[in-house]
């Protein structure tokens, strides 16, 4: 059913991924009537072909911040998954004015001056020293099955897609303004079946802070693959 307030909503993927790990939700959106942008960061997805040393954090920031110039997009909610929580956050320093509601669907929120370095796990950070040993440009995509991904074919779809995440991207330390605090709607979606004390920590932050709306659902990491049309739902209900 095509909605009679149709919206527009930019989906930020995590990484490992590319835009395609939007597909079924990109599809309900439309379905509803709504303008959605999936785009890839550079080096990853269909762009895994650009993957390279020189890749850092303004790289992502900036791929965010072009689509939204050259698709002349305004008054829309965007939507970060996972590690783009940090490029995502950076591109709301110049893209605020731009923005109806801002998502972090189970994802990274960053403060001032940090790095995604800081949020390592110990064993992450074995393999982030490894390639850097090997003088690799990207670091290789854990087992799809951590995701807690709930469907087993989606598991394998997850499996066959992702190609290694820029490293360079791990080390740049984000600068933030407080631009975030200016978007009039602010969420925090979290998928509980996947364990990750990180994104457990920023749902309670959120949901001690009046400004942010919250949702706690049962399904794994992808929640885009796990409750596409409940995410629908509740992305609308934020455009509102």
């Amino acid at each position: 059913m095509s909605s009679a307030n149709p919206r527009t909503f930019v989906l930020i993927h995590g990484a490992w991924h590319g835009g395609w790990c939007w597909k079924l939700l990109a599809r309900e959106l439309r379905a509803r009537g709504h303008e959605v942008h999936t785009p890839t960061m550079t080096g990853l997805g269909e762009r895994s072909h650009l993957l390279g040393k020189d890749i850092n954090l303004d790289t992502h920031i900036a791929d965010i911040v072009n689509v939204f110039g050259w698709e002349n997009i305004q008054d829309a909610t965007l939507v970060l998954h996972s590690y783009a929580g940090w490029p995502g956050s950076g591109a709301v320093e110049q893209i605020a004015d731009r923005l109806r509601a801002l998502v972090y669907l189970d994802a990274f929120v960053p403060k001032d001056g940090q790095s995604n370095l800081d949020m390592q796990s110990p064993e992450r950070l074995k393999i982030i020293n490894d390639a850097l040993a090997r003088g690799d440009a990207g670091r290789p995509a854990p087992p799809a099955d951590s995701f807690a991904i709930q469907d087993p074919a989606h598991v394998q779809w997850v499996a066959e897609k992702m190609t290694p995440q820029p490293l360079g991207v791990t080390f740049q330390k984000i600068r933030l303004s407080g631009a975030r605090d200016r978007v009039p709607v602010k969420a925090y979606i979290r998928g509980s079946k996947h364990a990750q004390e990180d994104f457990d920590r920023f749902l309670s932050q959120c949901e001690a802070d009046p400004a942010w709306r919250t949702w706690n659902l049962e399904c794994g990491h992808h929640v885009m693959l796990d409750m596409p049309e409940k995410l629908a739902d509740i992305l609308e209900e934020l455009a509102a």
